[in-house]
């Protein structure tokens, strides 16, 4: 085996750092070939090692009394009951979505459910938590505009075509996103609990078989690609974004599955970042054992690929197995019966050793653990997180609060997201029991007879006034949103969205953040079964707000959904959790800050996780007893957004309500206090109980009525219009702006 000669040139652009060369040279006791370095390149990337992340997110809870698999494997398991369990995890593909916005997010789709399916489980349920800069904006408006109608085009495209259900996520909209948009994908899938498949290698001599689409150059250097800030030249690295096929991955998937029935595979992964690479070294780390392949094996829908291509080459649709030694063909059979290549391009080994041939010559041979789990580990310098946001309040208020609350309707974070989700098919499978739009999307699990409720969620502007405190309120919503349809949360995944972790000010921001997620999540018991990091989300250095968007997955009973909207007149109008607390300091951060005041300042609200638990308890025992009509948790917008929503149901029924508070109209409207839902009741005497006997203050607000809305504080009339009024601006907003 001949090694290249590596110039420090050489080293830069494959963004090892001097020491990490050294290192390299002291593993394998020489200079690595082109193709070994192109190989530690991407494994020792930001992207696939978690080298700036791994110290910190050992904070995180991992564990649980339903959780089957924590991190580690390609998805989060969690036992439903039943005999059943449910994979599901988070991904981002948001670098990809900058360069190539429908193919980054397409393959974003493709690549998280890759990942659910390898672990054995059927996908049936995606959602998508989105971050665009302003496509209002002078400047780079008609860009932000692109970018969004791409990625939204990409996710249904993708989604629609595999036949998965997209039923549900959010997208926010901030100026520090213009040049770094945030594409996070969240996918859940179900199986029996003892058919899980794991991403390990074992048994030497046992075959390693190459399944799914031809290998070519799309996605090369993808996963380093993704570990870097942008620049300039980063609108030529169209080649590193890859080229997804949704009905060969649908072929995959049934194929997969199939195979895994036969009882003949041993382990499986799928090709996602790192190609060919990842899933070689790392099922020959997890396993213990060695990995021999040899190129000329390799499908390849391109001529002349050097070694180097074909291991970093992260095309789509591919996957790679281990199975039983002599029970090749029953693998092979199935393969061919659903038209995909599947070929055996090497065997296990016991020497721990990635041993990579071209026609018989070894141009690379490097111990798999160094590759994957003895990855360099960094404790990088964190200082304070950074902030540019004053802490005292500029002047504000005295406006008409129903103007207020029009502009804030239409403004991008709140209007309607229709225009997004009518775009994919979230009923296909027939098994989707709430879709977009609501607090949380549900879906049923035949199999149990139960449903499964999921929430995505992440603020960031309350994470960039304060990333700990701003995390901790991601995940209480989440939980809130679950409670507020009558689901447990029991498990979450994570999705960590920050700049250059070189930065002591950026990485204090990502400590900050896991360590407030892990405060929050052991609270409310829903370990972290797994997640993603995104570093360098940097363009021109400029990086975005920290941005952690978490998952949380509920039981519940199949039933009748409980939904936002207003359903009859003169049902009492109820506030569980009471109107809450304001001050002009925690106040910065709000949807009426943004778009009203138009600054940004202070602290996010204050997060009482004791009563929070109190008030999810309470809802949920409301719902399950039939005695809530329509519930909404308050978030964006606060008090007056949320009667708004409710009101633009189909029935036409509005609010009217009188209230008894000494904040100032633009607080008591608009503060974004946690741990109050919104409820319309028949029966407001028995949800009093229920609130009482879990230490829940409830506030009968009044009645609703048909086709107004009024809010007075004691005599003072705050808002009175007709819902028209406010619902126009609120669905067509969103259109508007992409036009």
């Amino acid at each position: 085996m001949s090694t290249a000669t590596i110039t420090p040139e050489l080293i830069v652009q494959h963004q090892l750092s001097e020491s990490e060369y050294r290192k390299i040279v002291s593993i394998l006791n020489r200079e690595p070939t082109y193709t070994e370095l192109g190989i530690f390149s991407v494994m020792w990337s930001e992207h696939c090692s978690y080298k700036s992340s791994r110290l910190h997110l050992k904070k995180l809870p991992t564990g649980g009394a339903r959780v089957l698999q924590g991190p580690g494997e390609n998805a989060g398991i969690v036992d439903i009951g039943g005999g059943y369990a449910i994979a599901f995890k988070i991904e981002s593909h948001n670098h990809p979505s900058f360069i190539e916005p429908f193919q980054g997010a397409a393959t974003g789709v493709g690549g998280i459910l890759r990942d659910i399916f390898t672990m054995g489980a059927r996908p049936i349920a995606v959602m998508d938590s989105l971050r665009f800069g302003r496509p209002d904006d002078p400047v780079s408006g008609a860009r932000n505009r692109r970018i969004l109608d791409g990625v939204v085009s990409g996710i249904a495209h993708y989604g629609n075509c595999f036949g998965v259900p997209t039923v549900g996520g959010e997208c926010l909209f901030e100026p520090c996103y213009d040049g770094n948009p945030l594409v996070n994908v969240f996918a859940l899938g179900i199986f029996p609990k003892d058919q899980i498949f794991y991403a390990r290698a074992s048994g030497a001599g046992n075959p390693v078989i190459y399944v799914g689409a031809k290998t070519g150059r799309d996605g090369i250097h993808g996963a380093s690609m993704a570990s870097a800030e942008f620049s300039e030249e980063s609108k030529q690295k169209r080649p590193n974004v890859q080229v997804g096929d949704p009905f060969m991955e649908k072929l995959l998937l049934e194929a997969c599955l199939e195979a895994m029935r036969t009882g003949a595979i041993v382990g499986i992964q799928d090709m996602g970042a790192a190609g060919l690479t990842c899933s070689t070294c790392e099922m020959g780390s997890r396993g213990g054992v060695g990995v021999e392949i040899d190129l000329r094996h390799v499908p390849q829908r391109e001529t002349g690929m050097s070694p180097y291509e074909i291991m970093l080459s992260e095309s789509q649709e591919r996957m790679l197995l281990v199975a039983e030694k002599g029970r090749e063909e029953e693998v092979f059979a199935v393969f061919r019966k659903w038209g995909l290549d599947a070929v055996t391009i090497g065997q296990v080994t016991g020497d721990g050793l990635l041993r990579v041939k071209d026609h018989g010559r070894v141009v690379a041979e490097i111990p798999n653990r160094e590759l994957a789990d003895e990855a360099p580990l960094y404790d990088r310098p964190h200082s304070q997180p950074l902030r540019r946001a004053p802490m005292e309040a500029p002047v504000f208020g005295g406006g008409d609060p129903g103007e207020d609350l029009a502009a804030i309707l239409a403004s991008p974070d709140v209007a309607s997201k229709r225009w997004i989700w009518q775009q994919y098919d979230y009923m296909v499978r027939t098994n989707t029991v709430a879709g977009p739009g609501g607090d949380a999307a549900i879906v049923r699990i035949k199999e149990t007879g139960a449903s499964i409720a999921m929430s995505l969620d992440g603020n960031p502007r309350f994470c960039y006034l304060s990333p700990r405190e701003g995390a901790r309120l991601n995940v209480a919503e989440c939980c809130r949103n679950l409670s507020t349809v009558g689901a447990l949360p029991v498990a979450a995944t994570n999705c960590l969205n920050f700049g250059n972790p070189e930065r002591p000010e950026i990485m204090a921001q990502l400590v900050e953040s896991i360590e407030g997620m892990a405060e929050a999540c052991r609270f409310f018991e829903t370990p972290i079964t797994g997640g993603n990091v995104s570093l360098y989300n940097e363009t021109l250095g400029e990086g975005i707000y920290p941005t952690p968007v978490v998952g949380v997955v509920g039981l519940m009973k199949t039933t009748q959904p409980v939904t936002i909207d207003f359903k009859s007149e003169g049902r009492a109008i109820l506030l569980l959790g009471g109107l809450g607390d304001c001050d002009e300091t925690r106040f910065g951060g709000t949807q009426y800050a943004k778009v009203v005041v138009k600054e940004l300042w202070g602290l996010p609200p204050a997060l009482d996780m004791e009563y929070e638990k109190c008030v999810h308890a309470a809802a949920r025992e409301i719902v399950a007893e039939g005695l809530a009509e329509s519930a909404h948790d308050l978030s964006d917008g606060g008090l007056a957004v949320a009667l708004a929503e409710s009101s633009f149901g189909p029935a036409g029924i509005g609010a009217d309500i009188t209230v008894e508070s000494r904040l100032r109209p633009e607080l008591l409207l608009f503060h974004e206090g946690p741990s109050r839902i919104l409820l319309s009741s028949a029966e407001p005497g028995r949800v009093a109980r229920i609130a009482e006997r879990h230490s829940v203050e409830l506030v009968r607000l009044g009645e609703t009525v048909r086709g107004r809305i009024e809010v007075r504080n004691r005599e003072v009339v705050l808002i009175s219009d007709e819902i028209g009024r406010f619902q126009r601006g609120w669905e067509g907003a969103l259109e508007e702006y992409v036009r």
